[in-house]
């Protein structure tokens, strides 16, 4: 087995007490895993994530950490829950240091979201451009802040199928569906929307990133 590569292991004793943070899908998986760290360096997360009792039962037993996790209710796959949460989330906080992007589906079946989009792209892309743009004047006041995309490698392409966002068809109305392909231009779309952010938020001390966070055993 490769060796796993691990950042700077500094950086998990650097002190957080006082920062506010968002972790969207963080009931299971590389979002559990990331809230819990956050938390555990003293910051205060809020979890978004569809199954809220999932995640309270997530986080009921974290021993004595020094930070906190809060769970509340988001639907990526629905506009109106993702205005619902930042409206919620605005009205009770009024910083946020930092920006998660992390939730996601991957090669599921054809279908599309409440609001008509499909799937992947609607839930990995769509439904977190929204969220980071609801929360965008917020994390600037709170600068210096940061952006996270959780993107993939597939946004290269993976298993055979190309990675390209097709503006003419988005939603797959036209082409046959391909779970893979669909896959990879939503993770695509991840990495252009941190690219874009990056330009547009040059010298206000809001930084983006869009990672591949390597394979997990998650859900």
């Amino acid at each position: 087995m490769p060796k796993t590569l691990m950042c700077d292991q500094k950086l998990f004793e650097k002190d957080l007490s006082g920062q506010t943070y968002i972790v969207t899908g963080s009931n299971s998986g590389s979002g559990f895993a990331t809230a819990k760290q956050l938390a555990e360096q003293g910051a205060h997360v809020v979890g978004a994530c569809r199954r809220v009792n999932a995640g309270k039962e997530a986080f009921a037993d974290l021993g004595n950490i020094r930070g906190s996790v809060e769970i509340m209710e988001m639907d990526l796959a629905s506009l109106a829950s993702i205005r619902s949460f930042a409206e919620a989330f605005l009205a009770k906080y009024d910083r946020l240091d930092g920006l998660v992007n992390n939730a996601g589906v991957m090669a599921v079946p054809e279908g599309k979201t409440v609001d008509g989009f499909e799937t992947q792209f609607g839930i990995n892309h769509l439904g977190h451009f929204l969220l980071t743009e609801l929360l965008l004047d917020t994390l600037k006041a709170s600068a210096p802040a940061r952006i996270v995309n959780v993107s993939s490698a597939a946004h290269a392409g993976m298993m055979g199928a190309s990675a390209e966002v097709d503006f003419d068809d988005l939603n797959y109305e036209k082409r046959e569906y391909n779970a893979t392909a669909a896959y990879n231009q939503s993770k695509l779309a991840n990495l252009l929307h941190a690219k874009e952010l990056a330009k547009q938020l040059e010298g206000t001390s809001v930084s983006t990133f869009s990672v591949h966070p390597g394979w997990i055993r998650s859900n």
